[in-house]
């Protein structure tokens, strides 16, 4: 009996052992933290210096040092909503790795911090100034006044708070979810302010382009990573792929080079779309304290300046024939920002419009190169080129706005030159962006790490799972950031885990999935009602 009880004891292969929790305490190399502070170190050197030279670069004499201080505390407020947005969302796009072991953890942030940095650096600018587009006009073109900080820090601050408060929970919330919510809340409270409706004070229907993106991204990424999951059940036979990590031991090379690949989408994305939702709001405070340096895009070659004066005189034509009849007497900037703010054509939009086409076309013709504007009308400059391009975007979207195809396409064009001259992110601001947002991955990536690792399924992560979920990640935000519209990394990855957990059976922990639905229905309403409230007492204060 013994020796065959020993035969069996041969036999019988080893049992498998139960997929490990990985080590997420395990600090940083101390030489790799020696080169990443090195590395902000040039950076935030490199950021002083451009500004510095920006502003030196326009030859104005400094006077007072106020308009800087309130720069630098505005910039930090700005780079703190990001840095907070490195704990939330880039988190998300490492837990897949760390949990089926492809990846050290401290290996894991840093990949990921490095691929977001890229992304920032290699971003459109379309989300930043899709942010920016919700805000009111009028606080737009007086963002250098008291009500414009106010405004800045209102939305800033209540952002930063709720993020906070949600990530100090573990709960995956929204950063994009909140700063939409916080700018309406100060459209809601400043047209409330001025005697106005609250509905008023936001452009509504972009506010609700945002709102579908918002809304729908949870769901594309519950039911395409269900999708995706069942579809390589269906392709691919190999059952390495849908188990979990046994133990410590490291998947297969094609499995952790996969997870790898889209960890790298992800955070590539993630800083592409997410990143840039600080940056418009930065460039709304560099033109508030020092519009003599970035009010306009002084780097715009001249060539294009001079094709912006072709457009800008088939404009004028096109306009002026649709105001023909009427004559502008006076200032015609308060009727278009009248139709900017309600969106209703009148008698005056056309001929005030007409008027302040050729007026901009005039200011670009006098002093032939945006580089070559006198500072002290370099701010009304640009809010003359800002205000035309939004009233024309309003028209493009207006049935009553009888504008044949060749007019459409005219006005297109001019708009595309006044947006480029006034939509534009310097270097630098990409840089400290995307060295706030890897900081604060580094930094609070844990807690976020933990929820979507551990407490959204019931089992262990497994390697199909977190690939599905990362690729289809990868790819709604990709897009989204082609169309200009700002997405959840978030709720797209966490909600794509829990739907690959649900395809494959594997169930979901029903306190999580309902904290997190909890923090994703509360976000707007919360940060709305902090930013309104916040606002009220910043425009006191200022």
């Amino acid at each position: 009996m013994t020796d065959v009880a020993f035969d069996h004891a041969v036999a019988d292969p080893a049992p498998i052992q139960p997929a490990s929790r990985p080590n997420l305490d395990k600090g940083f190399n101390p030489l790799t933290m020696i080169l990443f502070f090195g590395i902000l170190a040039v950076g935030l050197l490199y950021v002083a210096y451009s500004i510095y030279s920006d502003v030196d670069a326009t030859g104005t004499r400094v006077t007072s040092y106020l308009p800087y201080i309130l720069l630098i505390v505005a910039l930090l407020i700005a780079l703190g909503f990001e840095f907070v947005n490195g704990f939330h969302d880039t988190a998300n796009a490492v837990a897949t790795v760390i949990y089926t072991h492809s990846l050290p953890a401290e290996f894991a942030v840093m990949w990921s911090g490095l691929f977001n940095f890229l992304g920032v650096l290699t971003s459109t600018g379309a989300v930043a100034f899709g942010i920016v587009s919700l805000l009111p006009v009028e606080l737009i073109l007086q963002v250098g006044s008291s009500a414009g900080f106010a405004m800045v820090f209102a939305l800033l601050i209540a952002a930063i708070l709720w993020n906070l408060g949600t990530w100090y929970f573990g709960l995956p919330a929204s950063s994009s979810h909140t700063l939409i919510g916080s700018i309406i809340g100060v459209g809601v409270a400043n047209a409330l302010m001025r005697g106005r409706d609250g509905t008023s004070g936001v452009d509504w229907g972009k506010a609700t382009e945002i709102g579908y993106a918002l809304l729908l991204s949870p769901l594309v990424g519950f039911v395409c990573a269900a999708s995706l999951l069942l579809l390589l059940k269906v392709i691919i036979k190999n059952p390495a792929l849908y188990a979990a990590p046994e133990g410590n031991k490291a998947p297969p090379i094609w499995i952790r080079g996969l997870l790898i690949l889209t960890c790298t989408g992800v955070s590539f994305a993630h800083g592409s779309n997410d990143g840039q939702k600080g940056m418009g709001l930065i460039m709304l405070i560099l033109i508030g304290t020092v519009p003599t340096a970035y009010a306009l895009n002084r780097a715009l070659p001249e060539s294009q300046v001079a094709q912006f004066a072709k457009v800008s005189d088939a404009a004028s034509k096109v306009v002026a024939a649709k105001g023909a009849g009427h004559a502008i007497i006076g200032d015609p900037r308060p009727a278009v920002t009248q139709y900017v703010t309600s969106h209703h054509i009148s008698e005056g939009t056309y001929p005030s419009l007409s008027v302040l086409v050729k007026d901009v076309g005039d200011q670009v013709a006098t002093y032939g190169s945006l580089n070559k504007v006198p500072a002290e009308v370099v701010g009304n400059t640009r809010n003359d080129m800002y205000l035309t391009s939004e009233a024309i975007r309003f028209l493009m979207k207006d049935k009553e706005n009888d504008l044949n195809k060749d007019e459409v396409a005219t006005l297109n064009a001019y708009k595309g030159g006044l947006d480029n001259a006034t939509k534009f992110i310097p270097t630098w601001v990409k840089v400290a962006v995307a060295i706030a947002l890897g900081l604060g991955t580094m930094i609070g990536w844990k807690r976020i790490v933990v929820t979507v690792g551990e407490k959204i399924g019931k089992t262990h992560l497994t390697y199909a799972q977190g690939a599905s979920a990362e690729l289809v990640a990868a790819a709604t935000i990709g897009a989204a950031d082609m169309f200009g519209l700002p997405v959840s990394t978030t709720h797209v990855l966490s909600s794509g885990v829990a739907g690959s957990m649900a395809a494959n059976g594997s169930g979901l922990q029903v306190a999580t999935i309902r904290n997190m639905l909890m923090a994703w229905v509360l976000t707007l309403p919360v940060a709305i009602l902090l930013s309104g409230t916040l606002y009220v007492i910043f425009s006191r204060i200022f």
